[in-house]
């Protein structure tokens, strides 16, 4: 494996899928081998000639290697035109709602002659330069030493909070109004809550996922070495809590703000009674490691995992209460409707499906994405909302770069949004349901209008995005980036 892994480089790793990570080792391989047997056959020859020859063939091998791996650009171009012969056989066998998307694809179609736009075209169809937002109302965070994974907004107003693979997170207290450099006014006001002792940043310590509790006082963060800690809202550490074996990827609290949900590497979600800082009960019902928790409502959650289930799990049983089998690959996310009575997941299989506790199998199949689906988001609408009377709909974002609106009573396409040149890592609905942000790894944060299905502010920074959220009065989004920074957007339409 070492071998394998010497033909790549790192980026390589993060931006490309196990297919073209493969066919580069392969193509690698095939050219030392060549050069090889080359060296070996000609070793006997005049060592000028030899010298001459071997300069050549460099240059060929470089020109191979150039062909049998091509360019990013060109496997994007590739990965774009097979995906737009795909999606346009997809659109043609369906009716997409809402006559806004419906132009749009049209338009898309005839300007493109495939349905979507072309990578390098997508700043001129979708992207109408008065879309960017001015560097007036962006405030960036800068003091991470390492990339940041994860943010949040504390849901009592001003706080963010962010995790970062420098094992420190960090509480940033922002300044309402427009925003401004953290070198333009002075130095902003914030905590560092620091997961080592020492001075080293042990990188076992990196902040994989944090999670305010429900009225803002309390921020739990998980990390790398597999402790949850709790913190309050000025950053003092108030409990480290310690029992599982492997990395913790999620973290939930429940609504009551008594319970604490995490989901581990090790394969276990565990329950944390927050009175007492202790355990109260470990789930050990997955094969492999648990990727997302959620809960559904105070005593009752779900958990997903690399082994293909869904687990829904009460505090106090000591079996699954359902166990969803479906999907055909790792499942990545989970999220419970706004009202707990619907689950929705996606996976690696390509799918989201949308189940629900009444039966065993999903209600529905969401089959549009070519791609590894890699997260995904109710709207804030519908019953049981603040918005009751607009419709429900589900977000999926894709490593197809494309992210797609669900009707989920039907259970079809309303729109693909199509605007990111590389894997979507997050989205995010505004508290209204109206706008949706969305961060990829093309750097870039894209505002959409739900209701148009078009991108009506557009951010463009120096790292990929792995994570981006709205304030609770929805006018600030952060987005946090791989080049170490946070940045805060004020949005006003």
């Amino acid at each position: 494996m070492d071998d394998d892994f010497s033909f790549l480089q790192p980026l390589d790793l993060i931006t490309k899928d196990p297919y073209e990570l493969q066919r580069i080792i392969k193509a690698k391989k095939e050219n030392l081998q060549k050069d090889r047997l080359e060296e070996n056959g000609k070793h006997n020859e005049d060592t000028q000639v030899n010298e001459l020859e071997h300069t050549q063939e460099r240059e060929e091998k470089k020109g191979r290697e150039k062909e049998q791996e091509p360019g990013k650009e060109t496997i994007e171009k590739d990965r774009e035109h097979e995906k737009g012969k795909e999606k346009e056989k997809a659109h043609q066998d369906h009716i997409i709602n809402g006559e806004k998307c419906e132009d749009k694809f049209v338009m898309e179609y005839e300007e493109n002659g495939t349905l979507g736009p072309e990578p390098m075209d997508i700043s001129t169809n979708t992207m109408s330069l008065p879309c960017d937002i001015s560097s007036h109302d962006v405030t960036i965070l800068e003091g991470h030493t390492s990339e940041v994974f994860t943010c949040a907004w504390s849901p009592s107003g001003l706080l963010l909070a962010s995790g970062s693979g420098d094992s420190s997170a960090r509480i940033w207290t922002i300044a309402d109004g427009p925003g401004s450099s953290s070198s333009q006014n002075g130095p902003l006001n914030v905590v560092v809550l620091k997961h080592f002792r020492g001075r080293t940043n042990e990188k076992s310590k990196d902040v994989t996922t944090l999670d305010w509790n429900g009225d803002g006082t309390l921020l739990a963060t998980g990390s790398y070495d597999g402790q949850a800690r709790i913190w309050s809202g000025d950053g003092e550490l108030r409990n480290t809590l310690n029992k599982h074996k492997g990395p913790i990827f999620s973290l939930k609290w429940n609504k009551k703000g008594d319970y604490l949900l995490s989901g581990s590497v090790d394969k276990t979600a565990i329950v944390w009674d927050i009175k007492t800082g202790e355990w109260k009960q470990a789930f050990e019902f997955h094969s492999g490691p648990t990727l997302d928790v959620d809960w559904r409502n105070n005593v009752s959650f779900a958990t997903c995992s690399t082994d293909g289930l869904i687990n829904v799990c009460k505090v106090g049983e000591n079996r699954p209460i359902k166990t969803f089998l479906g999907h055909q690959g790792e499942v990545n996310a989970i999220k419970w409707d706004p009202t707990g009575s619907l689950l929705a997941s996606c996976s690696d299989d390509y799918t989201a499906k949308i189940w629900s506790l009444k039966q065993d199998k999903y209600l529905h199949d969401l089959k549009e994405h070519i791609k590894e689906i890699y997260t995904i988001r109710w709207s804030p609408t519908g019953p049981g909302t603040n918005n009751p009377n607009q419709q429900l709909l589900l977000a999926s974002a894709s490593f197809d770069s494309t992210i797609k609106l669900w009707d989920v009573e039907l259970g079809r396409l309303i729109c693909s949004l199509n605007g990111h040149r590389d894997p979507v890592y997050s989205v995010a609905f505004s508290p209204n349901g109206e706008y949706l942000a969305s961060g990829s790894m093309d750097k870039c944060m894209h505002i959409w209008s739900v209701k148009e299905g078009k991108i009506v502010k557009t951010y463009s920074g120096n790292g990929g995005i792995f994570e981006v959220c709205w304030n609770k009065e929805g006018d600030k989004v952060a987005a946090c980036f791989a080049n170490n920074v946070v940045c805060v957007l004020d949005f006003r339409m």
